[in-house]
């Protein structure tokens, strides 16, 4: 892979490291809570699901990124 792509997948999976850490930090918000809301069990939900896509995104990028073993 060239720089330019190397560099544009690192910036990516920085991105969604970012991102995954978002969801994890309202996760733990809503956690807190003694009681959520309908909305906010709903807002769980979605940011579970959301914080695994962003993982699974993660590690296929990194696995893109890696060299290829001859």
């Amino acid at each position: 892979m060239d720089e330019i792509q190397d560099r544009t997948l690192s910036e990516e999976i920085d991105r969604l490291h970012a991102e995954h850490h978002r969801y994890a930090q309202r996760l733990e918000e809503l956690i807190q809570k003694p009681y959520l809301s309908q909305d906010e069990q709903l807002e769980e939900v979605r940011l579970k699901k959301l914080k695994l896509h962003a993982k699974d995104l993660i590690f296929a990028l990194e696995h893109r990124q890696q060299p290829a073993v001859a």
